[in-house]
């Protein structure tokens, strides 16, 4: 069965920890899909991200390069709608079986923020399949987010 792997905690790190698990994973023959929320430009389309695919892809459903929390409300709603395509794009992927691992990098964020119910994130990651693997990042998670973890990462800030 595939497993569901949570970095998470006040300290930096955390997408760049799942980005070392997706180079890992393309290193040997699987194929990652990320999607990337709240997080302003992200992984920007570039050269560098072309050369990734067809092993790794990025994806990003938001419009706005601000911080989600400064904008307007009415760009707010429509911001809420593109992760919320977001996240059925993943639900998606995970029906479909495009992927061995997928990466929700600051999902947990949307949960967070209201964003998303976390009943909705559940059901996203009923959706995958037998092998597939899925990895979510966000600065907090509820007891019921880290039960549904095979494993969970805490990243902390020391100095």
């Amino acid at each position: 069965m595939g497993r569901i792997h949570i970095y998470t905690g006040k300290g930096h790190g955390k997408s760049l920890a799942a980005l070392g698990e997706a180079a890992m994973a393309a290193a040997r023959g699987k194929h990652v899909v990320i999607i990337q929320f709240l997080k302003g430009n992200g992984l920007e389309e570039s050269q560098y991200q072309r050369r990734l695919e067809p092993e790794i892809k990025v994806f990003r459903f938001e419009k706005s390069d601000c911080d989600f929390m400064k904008l307007p409300e009415e760009k707010k709603r429509e911001e809420i709608q593109n992760m919320k395509n977001g996240l059925n794009f993943a639900k998606k992927v995970l029906n479909t079986g495009e992927c061995d691992l997928l990466i929700l990098d600051e999902v947990l964020g949307l949960v967070d923020n209201g964003i998303v119910a976390e009943q909705d994130l559940k059901s996203v990651l009923e959706a995958r399949g037998d092998d597939t693997d899925v990895i979510l990042t966000g600065i907090s998670m509820s007891e019921e987010m880290c039960a549904l973890a095979d494993t969970v990462s805490s990243i902390e800030c020391r100095k």
